[in-house]
């Protein structure tokens, strides 16, 4: 079925897949809806807006997926990429931007989280929404500052778009300034990328983006895996021989 599927960046109360199994675990006499719950509104809306656009469904991360079981999420990660490039609409909500948030697009939080990076880049059509969800404009309508604020190529960006075009270090490079949460997300959120599969090991750190690299050069021949500079730390030693240790490596 068509679904469309949203973007945002995580805050600290977000509505989570246990809130609503509880909340509607006594169907079709229900519990209390957690509309009291802070993530609620966000959850409200962006289900108001794809059934305005004529969506049945909505794929949203937060309540979407049981993060207690590692199963389910390992196969929710590595399937993400593809999750987004299936959906016929993905609605970025830039909670800081406009009226509510204050801020511009450019300076939106939403630019530096690595998990989004995957988020622009699959789906063809991506609508951004301000802190007050109305629309400022599509991937297609904002083509050129978008690519000035992430550094993507215009041509991955617009319908169609090639990203086997670029080289792995290009590609590396787009998620140098970003964050993740956990250490291991900075290489979990570039599988799709890559087209790479990998089982998720919370704990290994540093490991995780060796370990994605190996799995690139696994099906890729592209020697530009190693073009890397190391920005080295005051009394940090790297033992990662010939691969990065991080995407930020790959920064310029």
């Amino acid at each position: 079925p068509r679904y469309a599927i949203l973007s945002h960046t995580w805050t600290a109360s977000e509505l989570t897949f246990q809130d609503l199994t509880t909340a509607f675990q006594d169907l079709p006499t229900p519990g209390p809806a957690p509309a009291a719950h802070p993530g609620y509104p966000k959850l409200r809306a962006a289900c108001a807006l794809a059934a305005r656009e004529g969506f049945e469904y909505i794929w949203i991360d937060t309540v979407c997926i049981d993060k207690t079981s590692s199963a389910e999420l390992s196969e929710a990660i590595n399937s993400m990429f593809a999750w987004y490039q299936g959906a016929a609409v993905c609605y970025a909500f830039l909670a800081d931007v406009g009226a509510g948030g204050g801020g511009t697009l450019a300076g939106s939080r939403w630019f530096t989280r690595g998990w989004t990076l995957q988020e622009l880049i699959a789906p063809a059509v991506v609508v951004f929404l301000d802190g007050a969800w109305r629309e400022v404009g599509t991937k297609s309508s904002l083509v050129g500052e978008l690519a000035a604020i992430t550094g993507v190529d215009e041509g991955v960006l617009v319908p169609r778009g090639v990203l086997d075009a670029c080289s792995v270090a290009q590609r590396m490079s787009w998620a140098a300034g970003r964050t993740t949460t956990r250490v291991e997300d900075g290489a979990y959120s570039l599988m799709g990328l890559f087209d790479v599969n990998m089982p998720l090991l919370y704990g290994e750190g540093e490991k995780a983006f060796l370990r994605l690299q190996r799995e690139i050069m696994q099906q890729s021949d592209d020697m530009s895996i190693f073009v890397w500079k190391y920005p080295g730390r005051a009394g940090y030693v790297h033992r990662s021989g010939l691969l990065a240790p991080a995407p930020s490596c790959f920064e310029g």
